[in-house]
Formats: C-alpha cells, structure tokens, sequence
C-alpha cells in the first residue's frame, strides 16, 4: 500500500544545519524534515515553501517528513544523476586516450 501524501508549509528553515519544520495544512503538529528527505530536489528549500511529502516515524518514535518535494520545483531523478557521471568519465577516458597518442606521435 502506498503512503498518504500530505501538503504543508516549510515554517522554519535552518540552512546551515540542513532541516526544519513544516506546518501541515490538516493542522496537526508540525513535522521535522531534513534536508535528506528532498534529495531529488533541484535545490534547497525557503521558508514560507510548499512542500509534499509522506510522514515515518523516526529511530527516537517522532514523525519526520520522507520522499518531499518542493511544489514548483524540479525533481531530479537520480537515474539522470547517474547517466552525467558516465558521460563525465568517458570523456575523461576518451581526453586521455587522445593526448597519450599526440605524446606517443611526438616522440
């Protein structure tokens, strides 16, 4: 069965420690979310943003905030993610392969 999605808003946001709270908009308690929970997101939250996501119960029994997103902001899928660092890599390959046969040509 899959999870509830639930809707709020992002009430605090502390950057430099990479979570906050959201306000859900059903009025319940607020909801910790950590930065990990937006790992598919193209950038960092703002307080005041609407963010969705499943609740679970964290190690300490607390809910916190899994699988969010932030409303209007681009979902990176980390399928995406993968297929860069291939290219990265075979370019680097191909790059060194070309400069040792100029080396090997020159001397």
């Amino acid at each position: 069965m899959a999870k509830q999605e639930n809707k709020g808003v992002l009430k605090t946001w502390k950057d430099d420690r990479g979570f906050g709270f959201i306000k859900p908009d059903d009025g319940s308690d607020d909801i910790f979310i950590h930065i990990s929970a937006l790992k598919r997101s193209a950038r960092r939250p703002y307080r005041g943003e609407t963010i969705f996501y499943q609740i679970e119960q964290a190690d300490d029994g607390k809910s916190k905030a899994v699988n969010a997103y932030i409303e209007g902001v681009e979902v990176v899928s980390t399928q995406s993610k993968k297929w860069i660092w291939i290219v990265a890599v075979a370019l680097g390959l191909v790059s060194a392969a070309v400069a040792a046969a100029f080396f090997a040509m020159r001397g």
